[in-house]
């Protein structure tokens, strides 16, 4: 059974995400850097690998989950 994707609370409405910022080996094992716009509904997903960015604070924001990370 696959895990679900990684939530990442972030205070910026503007995010980048490659894939493996937390993966040794860096970027050559993740996807080529996008920058996200989180808009109204508090968050966005990325279309390479799933991340979804939660602005702290926001609509979407339920505070601190487990396996969160800030940003």
């Amino acid at each position: 059974m696959q895990s679900a994707p990684e939530t990442i609370r972030t205070a910026s409405p503007r995010v980048a995400c490659d894939g493996a910022t937390d993966i040794p080996g860096g970027a050559a094992l993740g996807h080529p850097r996008v920058w996200l716009e989180i808009d109204e509904k508090g968050y966005v997903d990325c279309g390479y690998c799933d991340r979804r960015f939660v602005l702290a604070g926001g609509p979407a924001d339920n505070g601190a989950h487990e396996g969160d990370k800030p940003a």
